[in-house]
């Protein structure tokens, strides 16, 4: 019997008990998700956009929201990241990503139970905002954006989200007259499909916008778009937010002065 049968056996026991897993992570030659409907996931998808993140993150902090199991958290202590810190919602996903960083040799990565919404209770600014595959399963989707402008992000964001509908997007004035309605039927202008139900069996499936509107949205909150590094993937960095400038008083006068 070799060496490693017991300790490959542990593992897998421990994983088993952790399960189910979404991140496919090797963890002393024990994979998480060896089945997962999607392959080999988040791994394949990260190779198709890596190259438009720093490789050296040395000194450099990440805030990893909605970490799941730790893939991108453990991806950026690779790049030298200084600081790592996941926040999750979910206490599972907790558990497996604080299990898979003592199992990769990344201790020092931090975890934590956060909503995106709470972001505010960090008090500090991070170099690199990781947004993957969260927005669309979230009620207030332009909120969560403008809350990670407003607290957290120091500099760079890589963000994700599912899309669907047109891939066009459809080049609009900064204003229109109120008779002017025809840009709404074209597919490129920016929309935000609905989910009221349930889409691919999940009922946390709340919204798909189409590229239109994941970049309008962006834009909105104050992220300039550096690259779209992969169909659904963007590198930003923070930029000024847009529109601050008007004010509530701009469009809602005071009374007596209509």
């Amino acid at each position: 019997m070799s060496l490693l049968e017991p300790r490959e056996e542990m593992l897998r026991q421990r994983i088993e008990a952790l399960g189910p897993w979404f991140h496919n992570l090797e963890l002393g030659g024990v994979w998480t998700a060896p089945d997962h409907f999607l392959g080999d996931y988040p791994a394949f998808k990260f190779r198709r956009f890596e190259h438009a993140l720093p490789k050296d993150l040395t000194g450099k902090t990440v805030l990893d929201i909605g970490c799941n199991a730790g893939f991108y958290s453990f991806e950026m202590k690779r790049r030298g990241a200084a600081r790592v810190l996941g926040i999750d919602e979910d206490d599972h996903y907790l558990a497996q990503a604080r299990f898979a960083a003592e199992e990769l040799g990344f201790a020092d990565c931090e975890f934590e139970q956060l909503s995106v919404y709470d972001v505010g209770r960090l008090g500090e600014r991070f170099d690199l905002v990781i947004f993957m595959g969260v927005l669309y399963h979230l009620r207030h989707p332009l909120l969560a954006l403008d809350l990670i402008r407003e607290h957290v992000a120091g500099d760079l964001l890589l963000f994700q989200s599912m899309q669907r509908g047109s891939r066009q997007v459809l080049p609009l004035e900064q204003d229109y007259p109120f008779t002017e309605t025809e840009m709404f039927f074209e597919s490129g202008y920016p929309k935000l499909h609905f989910i009221e139900r349930q889409y691919a069996n999940d009922w946390t499936n709340w919204w798909a916008p189409n590229r239109a509107c994941t970049e309008a949205m962006l834009r909105a909150a104050g992220f300039a778009i550096e690259t779209r590094a992969e169909d659904e993937v963007y590198l930003c960095r923070t930029a000024d937010i847009p529109f601050a400038e008007w004010g509530a008083m701009a469009v809602y006068p005071a009374r007596g002065q209509e």
